[in-house]
Order: structure tokens, then sequence, then C-alpha cells
């Protein structure tokens, strides 16, 4: 039976002409909340599979199929117009983009790897406080002092995930700042590429540098994935560039600064599943920095909006 514009069996049919209905129903800020939900949970299953990956295969490779695999899922946008991407006006741009990324996710996947889940996406959400020091030279922005001090009192926190005044020093927690610094460069240039390049230029190149720059490395320590670790790795990257086509969407339909925290909860999920999977729980001076960098990033973030 044909209902709701599609060829499905009628309680099905009924099921999503339902499901439809109460979406369009729902305000936009409360569409955009499930779809950040929704994009921040599907990241947090990437990162646990990432995790159970990397007791064998290393960051790089894992970064190279999950930017291969998105790579292959955005070029289907580019069928009527094949060659868009090469008419790019800003090729240095997309390479410098590229690098800052694959230096920023490899980070990052490599913290999954070896450090408590929820202290690794931690990590990751303190790339606000990079974008102080990196908007100063770059774009020349003049933060002000209440922002200044906002970083530094982050930064503060990412120290406190090293645990230098313990016998457990874990270095592993600059390596993860590392990559929030990648992330802030990516941002950086971002800013710059989207006054000439539209996003789906800007998808393509990331993804397609991404796989170039994890693939040579991946190349020396590579690891031959059996069928199963083969089939989660293609997972990986679909859950990757689905997550984020989720959350951007989300972002796009409801008011920033009531979707932002949203995203954050991405770390109280990792801390939840690494517990029930992994059986990880965050130790003291995790959760102490884990709060600093939280509010510290919470606020410069809204805060910029606010200011724009």
């Amino acid at each position: 039976m044909r209902l709701g514009g599609s060829m499905l069996p009628e309680p099905l049919a009924r099921m999503r002409l339902a499901v439809l209905t109460r979406w369009d129903g729902m305000v936009p800020n409360a569409r955009g909340a499930v779809l950040v939900s929704a994009g921040s949970l599907t990241l947090v299953f990437m990162a646990v599979l990432v995790k159970i990956l990397g007791s064998r295969i290393p960051s790089f490779e894992i970064l190279f199929f999950r930017s291969f695999v998105g790579f292959l899922l955005i070029l289907p946008i580019f069928l009527a117009n094949p060659m868009e991407p090469f008419r790019t006006k800003r090729p240095a741009m997309h390479l410098a983009r590229g690098a800052a990324g694959a230096l920023g996710n490899a980070c990052f996947f490599w913290t999954i790897t070896h450090m408590v889940l929820a202290d690794a996406m931690a990590l990751q959400f303190s790339r606000p406080l990079f974008m102080i020091p990196l908007a100063i030279l770059f774009l020349g922005e003049i933060p002000g002092v209440n922002r200044i001090v906002v970083s530094l009192v982050g930064f503060v926190g990412i120290l406190l995930y090293s645990r230098p005044f313990s016998a457990g020093f874990d270095p592993g927690a600059f390596i993860g700042a590392l990559g929030a610094f990648g992330g802030g460069l990516v941002v950086i240039c971002i800013k710059r590429l989207s006054s000439t390049e539209p996003t789906r230029v800007i998808m393509f190149y990331y993804a397609f540098w991404n796989a170039v720059f994890a693939a040579i490395p991946a190349f020396w320590w590579w690891v031959w994935p059996t069928w199963p670790e083969l089939a989660m790795l293609s997972v990986v990257g679909l859950l990757g560039i689905g997550g984020q086509a989720l959350i951007t969407h989300g972002f796009t339909l409801g008011d920033t600064t009531a979707l932002v925290p949203l995203d954050y909860f991405r770390i109280v999920y990792s801390a939840i599943i690494a517990y029930l999977v992994f059986g990880e729980l965050p130790g003291v001076w995790s959760i102490a920095g884990m709060a600093i960098i939280v509010s510290a990033s919470l606020y410069l973030v809204l805060t910029e909006k606010k200011r724009k």
C-alpha cells in the first residue's frame, strides 16, 4: 500500500507518517537537539570501535580508513559536476587544512586507544582554548581580557590530566592537547576557505588530504586487518561522517547556544559507555581537568556566538 509517499507495508507506512508528522510539528530547537544528540552518540560509538581496533591496528591506519571511506561517500555529491573540486582557488589552504586535520585526528585516535575514553573526548573538546592564540596570530583578532583569562584557566585543566603532582605522570594528555591544537588550526583554515569555497569542496579536500597524510605513516606500520576488522574499519568511516553530518545539520536548525552544551554531553556518553564496555572510570585528576576544560571551553564557545 502507498502511504506517506512511499511503497511500504501499511503498518510501517503509518508509523513513518506518524514520525514525520511529529517531526514536522517540533520547533527548530527541538529538532536540532535531536540531531545533535544523535550525532554525538554516533561519534561516541565510532570512538568505541576505534578503541577496540586500536589494540592491534595503528592509529594512522584507522585514520586512513576513516578518511578514505568518508571520501568515497562524498564523491557522489559531484556526479553532476565532477570537475568542481579541481577549480578551487585555494589549493594550498586546502593542503594546510588537511595536514592540520590529519595531525588532530591522529592524536585523537591515539588518545582514544591509550587513555580512558572520556579523558580522550574531553581533551578533544579543549579545542576552543587554542582558538584564542590562533585567532590572534592568524586572523588578527583581539579577544577580551575575560576570554584570555578563561583560556589560561582551561590550559590548567589540560595540565591536571597529566597528573603532574603524582607518581602517575601521563604525558599522553599533551598528545591530546596537540590534537586539539590541530583541530583549532582546522577551524582557522575553514574561516579562510569559507570566503571563496563552497562547503562541499571543503569537505572533499579535507577527506582527501586526511587520507593521503594518514596513508604515508600507515604504510610503514601497516597491519593487515582481518575481515571482521575490515568491516569495523568501514563502519568507523560511516559513523564518522554520519555523526558529523547530524551535528552540523542540527546546528543549522536551532540556536547554537542551546545546542552546543548537548554536543559536550559526548563526554558523559563516553564515560558511561566506556564503563559498560571496558570497565573504565576517570580518576580524580581527570575529573578535575574535565570540569575545568568543559567549563572554560563552553564559556568561550557561547560567548563567541554572542559576540558575533
